[in-house]
């Protein structure tokens, strides 16, 4: 049995009816590389649980404690059902990109069920008529609470039941679970006491290690050497969310990528990704006649997890990046997208970006969930200025092919939570020379993803024609002079 964080528990608190606080992946393979050339179902589970059982998230489940007085528990009961979690469906003819994404957005729309462990995995066929996907292929869409883990313990999970290379075999042996005796309501009563007495020393402690940064960051700020992101505009995507989603994606090379944050001195990938997203957030709101003045800014997280810190869970700070949609020329933004990220770091690791997770640990229990009950009834994001526009997270994949139960992946997407005054999360990231942008947003508030999916083209577009370089051609003399000087050598 395991106490959740209280950065992890916040993912419980913050979820309402209309934002489950989930994060799926949609992974696309060609199952012609698996050895016959078909992939079974019942292979996909036996794989799914030979390699995954022993991992605590996929068999632990909540046990909150009485009137909340204390964050929930992780607990295994042992009442793992293969055939609740793992589902099969398939998408009617003639199985295009398009039938796909509004799948997935229904699917991802649906809240996890809390009685059982708090994920969900779907084996989609009938995908023959994907452009750049072999026909017949087919997806898995995988679905875990924010509260079990992050993007990076994520991909943990996706290298577990993955191979390097097409030849599966069953060579793993299904795991041991550990059960867990049920706790009683007075056993969790008592623990939270002891975690109220315990509480007080604990934040001391905190306050202490991070009282230095606490101080660099105030004098920074007050010199000058250090700045935030103020004045952020309200737009489309900080009203209230609706259940329902929309999901797209694009994909290019990640050489291209590249070619263009070479264009400017210091420009990481990911500042190439957020100006992408900025160029795609000028011309959506361009085209509605609602592009602000002053530049959309988008929450960051950043990966704080160490070597040491192998388990799942949340171990993850954010950074207030602005993604310069104020700016049209494509290099120019780019360049000031390079500047407001390298800012953000400073910012960061001036108060230190692991010490500010610490902090989470005391949020009150109660009082969290029920002011984003009232929050949501209430409608006050609303009302309140924003602090972000949207989110941008970068989760890196793997340089090299994957294959589950010998089908190779040959495609990989992120969907993100949204919620009330964030109702729109873009999730980048690579693999195996692509580069993907997947963006999932509240449908009232986006009810034109194909359009908003076309501006991450044209913004990409752009910018890599703007980092093109003209071909110097170098001119040859006329043959009569070559003839000459030959002849005058001689």
């Amino acid at each position: 049995m395991k106490q959740l964080t209280g950065l992890d528990a916040s993912f419980l608190y913050m979820e309402t009816a209309n934002a489950p606080m989930h994060i799926s992946g949609l992974s696309i393979y060609d199952q012609s590389t698996a050895p016959g050339g078909l992939v079974r179902f019942k292979d996909i589970v036996k794989n799914t649980n030979n390699r995954l059982m022993g991992l605590p998230v996929m068999t632990q489940k909540l046990v909150n404690v009485p009137m909340n007085l204390d964050h929930p528990y992780w607990v295994t009961d042992g009442a793992y059902d293969p055939e609740f979690h793992i589902r099969h469906i398939a998408l009617p003819k003639p199985g295009d990109w398009r039938q796909l994404c509004i799948l997935i957005s229904r699917l991802h729309a649906r809240p996890l069920d809390r009685a059982h462990p708090l994920w969900e995995l779907y084996i989609i066929e009938g995908l023959n008529n994907v452009e750049g996907v072999p026909k017949d292929s087919f997806a898995m869409f995988s679905k875990t609470h924010h509260a079990a883990i992050d993007g990076t313990s994520g991909m943990e999970l996706t290298a577990a039941t993955h191979d390097l290379t097409p030849d599966y075999k069953q060579a793993h042996n299904p795991a041991t679970i550990s059960i867990d005796s049920e706790p009683s309501s007075i056993e969790l009563l008592l623990r939270s006491q002891l975690n109220n007495i315990r509480k007080p020393f604990n934040m001391v402690s905190v306050a202490r290690n991070t009282v230095p940064g606490i101080a660099r960051t105030v004098a920074g700020l007050s010199n000058g050497k250090l700045s935030r992101v103020t004045n952020i505009p309200r737009t489309r995507f900080n009203n209230s969310v609706s259940p329902h989603r929309v999901f797209d994606a694009i994909t290019v090379r990640l050489d291209d990528v590249k070619t263009i944050k070479n264009s400017v001195p210091g420009a990481t990938v990911n500042d190439a990704a957020i100006t992408i997203v900025g160029g795609a957030l000028r011309k959506y709101l361009q085209a509605h006649d609602e592009l602000p003045a002053q530049s959309l800014a988008a929450m960051a997280p950043v990966n704080v997890r160490s070597d040491k810190d192998k388990a799942g869970g949340n171990i993850v700070a954010t950074m207030t990046v602005q993604v310069r949609s104020d700016i049209e020329d494509p290099l120019k933004r780019l360049a000031a997208v390079h500047d407001s990220t390298s800012k953000a770091k400073e910012l960061t690791n001036a108060i230190g970006a692991k010490t500010m997770t610490d902090y989470t640990q005391f949020i009150p229990a109660t009082l969290t969930a029920q002011a984003a009950r009232l929050s949501s009834r209430w409608g006050l994001m609303n009302r309140m200025s924003p602090q972000f526009n949207c989110v941008i997270t970068n989760v890196p994949g793997p340089p090299i092919p994957l294959y589950n139960t010998g089908a190779k992946m040959v495609a990989n997407f992120g969907t993100g939570p949204v919620q009330d005054g964030l109702g729109l999360f873009h999730v980048i990231g690579s693999y195996c020379g692509q580069f993907v942008v997947s963006a999932t947003c509240c449908r009232a508030i986006m009810p034109d993803p194909n359009f908003y999916r076309q501006c991450l083209q044209d913004s990409f577009d752009e910018l890599l024609a703007a980092t093109a370089k003209p071909k110097t051609v170098k001119k040859s003399k006329p043959k009569k002079a070559r003839r000459a000087r030959v002849k005058s050598a001689a």
